[in-house]
């Protein structure tokens, strides 16, 4: 039977199997000229497609082009179109799709191919659909190409999908709606406590706010110190982890200071740097970007210094946060920078009892932090487990 794993108890009956060629017509976009960006419509481009995954707003739309008004009638995207990302890369990420849910006029551009109703369809329900698993598979096995994978309207044409009546559709629709406002609510919430936490750290390095001591003492004037008298290095060499073929199941982390940080797991059982014991910064010698590490690990590669401190002078927390106060122009040299730059910069220094309340109370809003990131993760792959039942 065409029915989904899981469906609301009022409907009942087979899912319509329908190709995308009897339901959209396909229509590549507009190909300007670079001096006529910039200014006139609003047209969807492949950024907006990626970055919008519950569907693209007028306001959501960054780019906007000058075109005549005969080209912006033969691009004209309206309420519910479909539209699909032409090439990517990687066959995984070919053919992502959106829906766009503005009433106001706009167009696409080239990279897009625009899907134009010729059935009624509950658009949020056709944003879902067309992120399922099988609706995906199908998109990508159609896709051609060796350095870049390329999708055409004759490959969309042979796409199929299942599809419940209007109502059933609408009730879905609703329904992720809700979960989709969830998501929205705590992603708020996540950035009104990472902004929470700048305002304090800008309040407590400028001293505008102060600890006292636990007896309500006032405590010392700060010095400032560079950093090299404050941190001590360690080069990563004996770190390095000998193979890359990680698996989520083995024990240790191999890490990065980028953005990545964990890179994968490694169950190599020498060479581990103990953090537990003693929690450090790794930083990035060329970008200078930085990390706090409380656990043991490997690490990938010999550009970075791991950077430590004596615990009974200072703590390692605080001046990992007075980190943010710091800002060096890079240029195009490429040169390692904490001997040279890094380390001869001034930062604030408070006593270590002041030092170490700073830190647990900026420690304190990080595990929020952590936590509302957590639920924001767990919400998102909930609503990817209802994507693969609710749809077939």
């Amino acid at each position: 039977m065409s029915v989904p794993k899981l469906r609301f108890k009022e409907f009942d009956g087979n899912w319509s199997e329908i190709s995308f060629q009897d339901l959209f017509i396909f229509k590549n976009g507009v190909n300007a000229s670079k001096e006529q960006y910039g200014s006139g419509i609003k047209f969807i481009n492949v950024l907006d497609i990626i970055n919008n995954p519950n569907g693209i707003t007028y306001n959501s739309i960054i780019g906007s082009v000058d075109i005549t008004s005969k080209e912006i009638e033969k691009n004209l995207v309206k309420y519910g179109d479909v539209l699909f990302q032409r090439s990517s890369e990687t066959r995984e990420e070919v053919g992502q799709s959106n829906v766009y849910l503005g009433k106001d006029p706009v167009v696409f551009g080239g990279f897009v191919i625009r899907g134009s109703a010729q059935k009624e369809y509950d658009p949020i329900f056709m944003n879902g659909l067309l992120k399922t698993d099988s609706l995906r598979d199908q998109i990508t096995q159609l896709s051609g190409g060796s350095t870049r994978f390329n999708i055409g309207q004759d490959s969309l044409n042979k796409v199929s999908a299942y599809l419940p009546l209007k109502e059933e559709q609408t009730q879905i629709a609703s329904f992720l709606s809700a979960v989709d406002e969830k998501i929205s609510q705590l992603t708020q919430k996540h950035e009104l406590l990472s902004q929470y936490k700048q305002g304090m750290m800008q309040k407590l390095f400028s001293q505008q706010i102060r600890f006292k001591a636990d007896d309500g003492s006032e405590f010392g004037e700060w010095e400032y110190k560079e950093l090299g008298l404050l941190l001590d290095y360690e080069q990563p060499t004996k770190y390095i982890v000998s193979s890359t073929n990680y698996d989520n199941s083995f024990p240790i982390p191999v890490l990065t200071a980028g953005k990545t940080f964990i890179l994968g797991y490694t169950n190599e059982e020498h060479g581990i740097f103990s953090a537990e014991s003693q929690n450090v910064i790794i930083f990035d010698d060329f970008t200078t970007a930085y990390k706090f590490v409380n656990f043991n690990f490997k690490v990938k590669s010999s550009a970075m210094k791991i950077l430590k401190t004596d615990p009974r002078k200072n703590n390692i927390f605080y001046l990992y946060s007075t980190f943010s106060t710091l800002f060096l122009s890079l240029g195009d040299e490429h040169k390692r920078r904490w001997i040279s730059e890094y380390s001869k910069l001034e930062v604030p220094v408070p006593c270590l009892k002041e030092q170490t309340k700073i830190a647990n109370f900026l420690s304190a809003i990080d595990q929020k932090i952590e936590v509302v990131g957590q639920q924001i993760e767990q919400a998102k792959q909930w609503k990817k487990g209802l994507l693969q039942q609710m749809f077939i």
